[in-house]
């Protein structure tokens, strides 16, 4: 692709490496086509973060594309993952030590499926206090680290399917198909108090968003290398 493609708009499907935040994504992109292209600027945005401890789709759009940002971020989400019962943490992933452990000798297979249903459709979720979600101009996890106690209220988000993958112990794969707006940290933490238990999410990987597949994205090395052969 061109320069002018480029600012035009463009569409990238990148498949976010664990231990980025989407925004570092973002800035290496900008940066990688403004040196491709020896220009000084290029509108570049993502349409939904991930969390830097989950993986997978991450869809930028450049140039007039940056418009279209809102429309992506609505479109209906699907994540695969991990989720290890018995135990919860704070920030109901693994960013966070273990606070707190429970008995798991009551939880069954059956259990484990018949617990999914309570969650199919529109629900009320209370986001994780480590998120990067806004109060009174701060964000939830500055609150959270420097100890500060806070209100998070709930939202309405929809599940549209939550289908456990496989089980094997406290530890529960599963694929879930959702609404903007929903927090799998938190559906996992909730999962948890369901099955009187506790829960925390161990895995994360987001594999669709509308139409866009995660089997169609690109490292990020792989879209530099093709940008330094599409610019020479």
């Amino acid at each position: 692709m061109t320069i002018e493609d480029y600012q035009a708009g463009q569409v990238l499907l990148i498949d976010k490496p664990l231990n980025w935040t989407s925004f570092q994504v973002v800035n290496k992109l900008r940066w990688e086509i403004r040196q491709a292209f020896n220009i000084k600027k290029i509108k570049v945005g993502h349409a939904g973060t991930l969390d830097p401890l989950a993986s997978g789709l991450l869809v930028i759009c450049t140039g007039k594309m940056t418009k279209q940002i809102d429309t992506f971020q609505g479109q209906i989400k699907e994540y695969t993952g991990t989720i290890i019962l018995g135990a919860t943490t704070p920030s109901f992933d693994l960013e966070t030590e273990i606070n707190e452990t429970f008995s798991t000798q009551h939880i069954t297979e059956d259990l484990i499926h018949q617990a999914t249903k309570q969650f199919i459709g529109e629900i009320d979720q209370v986001p994780p206090v480590f998120s990067a979600l806004k109060k009174d101009g701060k964000r939830l996890y500055e609150y959270a680290r420097a100890g500060e106690a806070v209100e998070v209220k709930s939202r309405k988000v929809t599940i549209k399917e939550f289908y456990i993958i496989k089980i094997e112990g406290n530890t529960v794969s599963f694929r879930v198909v959702c609404s903007k707006g929903t927090y799998i940290r938190s559906l996992a933490n909730d999962f948890g108090k369901a099955l009187n238990s506790g829960g925390h999410l161990s895995v994360l990987r987001r594999t669709k968003i509308g139409d866009f597949n995660v089997d169609n994205a690109l490292s990020i090395e792989k879209f530099i290398s093709n940008l330094s052969t599409t610019s020479n």
